[in-house]
């Protein structure tokens, strides 16, 4: 790998115009801001060490965003380890803070169960086809539909809710 080379200019290019979209699929999918820094900021560095096999992915957004939510898994697992071994309880989860996202949508989609989230997260915020979302998930495109279709039903129906009471304030 070459600093300052190519390769560099290529994921520096790269960086600056798809961490954003990590970003706000990553906080969609996990509804923590703070989280989401962390882990979409050890994905890119995880694609940067790795840049000549990610830089030729065929959807290296999708491959940050999976990075990024298998490192929460990771790092969940590990601390619910620690925290079973030192006996004190978890943090709360920081509240979201991601402006480019409506608190109330983020709000809607942690209600949302998992993988309809990390569906969203991929098929809305990211804009990958239902193929490339399959593929990123490793579950059948028929699935991604139809978490997809759960999904929005319950967000809009969550978002119409929310809706009504502010217009009845």
């Amino acid at each position: 790998m070459r600093v300052g080379g190519v390769e560099h200019m290529e994921f520096e290019d790269f960086y600056e115009s798809a961490r954003d979209a990590c970003l706000r699929a990553v906080v969609a999918a996990t509804g923590d801001r703070h989280l989401a820094d962390d882990l979409v900021a050890e994905a890119f560095t995880r694609a940067w060490l790795s840049w000549r096999t990610v830089g030729r992915h065929p959807a290296p957004r999708a491959w940050v965003v999976r990075v990024a939510l298998n490192t929460r898994v990771s790092w969940w697992r590990r601390r619910r380890h620690e925290v079973a071994l030192t006996g004190h309880g978890a943090d709360q989860p920081a509240e979201p803070g991601e402006p480019d996202v409506d608190p109330a949508l983020l709000a809607a989609l942690r209600r949302l169960p998992k993988r309809q989230r990390e569906v969203v997260a991929l098929r809305v915020f990211l804009d990958l086809d239902t193929e490339a979302t399959a593929k990123t998930l490793g579950i059948a495109p028929g699935t991604v539909t139809a978490h997809l279709s759960r999904a929005v039903a319950a967000l809009r129906g969550d978002l119409a809710t929310v809706t009504s009471q502010e217009e009845n304030r």
